[in-house]
């Protein structure tokens, strides 16, 4: 069992760090160039007034944090403002109560925006992590077991090749492929127009839509997976009490699963743990080459639009997913192997 103290250590540098990223969040986005009244009203008849109302809508004629002004900079005196009434602690006042704003664009909650598109990363991501895990622990372990050989060469070639490639070329590849010779979806979630007589037909045209970018998803992390399970089983393997079940006359595949797969499952449920929060992050360039409307494809259209609140809540989830799947994979690491806690 795992240690309390340890276990309140951990979370406790996971609260810290969800602060630190609530606050650099909140200032990340202020640096960037443009102005969001204008980039998310892309309106060329919008006049000074109509630019200065929606700047007092959204709150952006308050300075972000006394001195430091959203928009124009103004004289020593005017510095010396409330503090309750600048960006920043409306910003985390409206955070405390689980509110992430309103969307410069669409004149939205951020929460439901954010909500209605991550489930459908979560899908996603999901699926392709799935396949990516099963594929590449398999053939990581077949190439272990058939080191040097011209199997194990091939998994290596194969893996180093998909690790390697550059996620939106892969993407274009696929779709430019898929489109042509397979007649496969080339964006969205479901098809324009379409009416669907019964729910397992909408099940049947998502599931078209997902196939380039799962298969997308599951090339690229499955040479992470093959790779660190092929090199981490060939130490195993090495290990005298692997020779000592052989000797013993166990069959290779009770070899592999009572003894070999158990010990060099430990890197890869880190890696596992950590890619999960990573690839919501990862998924960006996959949904904006296909057009998926998930949580990338709006951080990608949020970018474009200055849409500050949009782009806090997005970051904000995919801080925090991040965090958490460090602390999952922190207190799984230390459970499995109890030398990490003493160290």
């Amino acid at each position: 069992m795992l240690g309390s103290r340890y276990v309140l250590k951990k979370i406790g540098w996971a609260v810290l760090t969800i602060l630190f990223v609530i606050v650099l969040n909140f200032f990340l986005f202020r640096i960037l160039p443009g102005d969001p009244a204008r980039s998310g009203v892309r309106d060329p008849r919008l006049t000074a007034q109509a630019v200065e109302a929606i700047r007092v809508r959204f709150g952006l004629d308050k300075p972000i944090i006394n001195c430091f002004q959203s928009l124009n900079p103004v004289e020593v005196g005017d510095c010396f403002v409330n503090p309750m009434d600048t960006q920043f602690f409306i910003y985390a006042r409206n955070l405390l109560q689980g509110e992430l704003g309103i969307s410069y664009h669409s004149n939205r909650p951020v929460a439901d925006l954010l909500l209605e598109r991550l489930w459908n990363t979560v899908l996603l991501v999901g699926m392709g992590q799935i396949l990516s895990i099963i594929i590449g622990i398999v053939i990581g372990v077949i190439a272990a077991w058939k080191v040097r050989t011209s199997v194990d060469y091939g998994a290596l070639i194969g893996g180093l090749v998909a690790w390697s490639l550059p996620t939106f070329w892969l993407g274009i590849i696929l779709l430019m492929m898929g489109s042509r010779h397979f007649d496969l979806p080339i964006g969205g979630k479901i098809t324009p127009g379409a009416t669907y007589a019964n729910a397992w037909e909408q099940v049947l045209d998502v599931g078209r839509h997902m196939i380039l970018p799962t298969l997308t998803f599951t090339i690229v992390f499955v040479g992470e997976y093959l790779l660190i399970m092929r090199s981490t089983m060939v130490d195993v393997l090495s290990e005298d009490y692997v020779l000592t079940a052989k000797a013993k006359g166990l069959n290779n595949y009770q070899i592999l699963r009572n003894h070999a797969l158990r010990n060099s499952m430990l890197p890869m449920v880190t890696i596992i743990a950590l890619n999960l929060g990573f690839t919501v992050a990862g998924a960006i360039q996959i949904e904006a080459v296909f057009s998926w409307p998930g949580l990338g494809q709006t951080i990608f259209e949020a970018v474009n639009r200055r849409d500050y609140p949009v782009l806090q809540g997005a970051f904000l989830i995919i801080a925090v997913a991040v965090v958490f799947a460090n602390l999952i994979a922190d207190l799984l690491y230390s459970y499995l192997d109890p030398r990490v806690r003493a160290a």
